[in-house]
């Protein structure tokens, strides 16, 4: 596949590929006889790994980290805690982001109510953590 094939795919900017394989997140890409990347399924594997933990909200920071630890065969149970910790932030975005909506939604259904006092609004945000 092409860089511009790889970021239709992923739906990414050929830079932000670019960037990953110069910060070495992704293996370096075989090139054709005109210099032109060609990536296989590694690379493209590769691609779809970072992407997915970006958008986890891994840093560029954590990811070069964890990509060397697995280029080097480090300890599976240092990417395993890697991931988990990831996972474990997300879920508490998610809750908060939860909580967020819960609350606007509270707004919203109570909009031409009188306006609460910041106590209970505060309450009524405390209150919101169902998903």
């Amino acid at each position: 596949m092409t860089i511009k094939e790889i970021s239709q795919e992923f739906d990414l900017t050929k830079d932000t590929i670019r960037y990953w394989e110069k910060e070495k997140l992704i293996p370096p890409v075989k090139r054709d006889e005109n210099g032109y990347r060609v990536y296989d399924q590694y690379e493209e594997n590769w691609v779809f790994y970072i992407k997915v933990l970006r958008k986890a909200g891994m840093s560029v920071k954590q990811l070069k980290y964890f990509v060397n630890i697995y280029q080097v065969g480090s300890s599976s149970d240092k990417r395993k805690s890697l991931l988990t910790d990831q996972r474990d932030q997300l879920k508490k975005r998610m809750i908060d982001i939860q909580k967020t909506i819960n609350y606007l939604n509270y707004k919203i259904d109570h909009f031409d109510d009188h306006l609460l006092t910041f106590e209970k609004e505060k309450l009524v945000y405390e209150r919101s953590t169902e998903i």
